[in-house]
């Protein structure tokens, strides 16, 4: 039988497209609202103790670890978007000795997420995890669309407890496994991976 010349065969995949890259903004993508230090004596530890904390054998690869605030959180899917190390245990990278660790919390913006989110910056503010250089937050959206009042409410009052802010929007592709994490057209993570670069940077630089 023969095949029309424009019929394609779908058990053969199409050659990748070549995607032509735009010019990456390098302003800082983040919100500054929180402390850049933990308020040692001012702020008590969360009730439900927070994240465990483990000690790390070797650095991370890229320059700092992503810690889920709960399960679900996609630290997996930031690892291969920007950088970093998954921290996987769910839990605080903890130095025994210096230099501190670079980390990064990573939650959905549902409210469960958010909660988490909270106890977790909580549990670093209250001086409960010595060994860690908290770089920021990274608020994944849950949903498409924008977040309701109260979502957005609850982001803002947690974003006032850490350093930095960031938030990746919706992306479809990584749901349906139609696209790969990384990738130009994720312009939220390629922003964010600058922004931590530079961070480990400054911070290797000016420990």
């Amino acid at each position: 039988m023969q095949t029309e010349p424009n019929e394609t065969n779908p058990w053969v995949p199409e050659a990748p497209r070549v995607e032509r890259r735009a010019a990456v903004d390098t302003r800082p993508s983040y919100l500054r609202l929180g402390p850049s230090q933990p308020g040692r004596g001012r702020v008590p530890p969360p009730v439900s103790g927070g994240l465990p904390l483990w000690t790390p054998r070797h650095g991370p690869v890229g320059g700092w670890w992503w810690v889920a605030c709960h399960g679900g959180a996609g630290t997996t899917t930031l690892a291969l978007a920007a950088g970093g190390s998954d921290a996987e245990r769910r839990g605080w990278p903890n130095a025994e000795r210096p230099p501190r660790v670079p980390a990064v919390l990573v939650a959905r913006t549902h409210a469960r997420g958010l909660t988490a989110a909270q106890e977790a910056a909580q549990q670093w503010a209250s001086g409960a995890v010595p060994g860690v250089e908290l770089l920021g937050l990274v608020a994944i959206a849950d949903a498409p669309g924008k977040l309701p009042k109260v979502l957005r409410d609850a982001l803002r009052f947690v974003a006032g407890g850490v350093p930095r802010v960031w938030q990746v929007p919706w992306v479809e592709e990584w749901r349906t496994g139609t696209s790969p994490p990384r990738g130009p057209a994720v312009t939220a993570t390629v922003r964010l991976a600058a922004d931590l670069g530079r961070l480990v940077a400054r911070q290797r630089e000016y420990p």
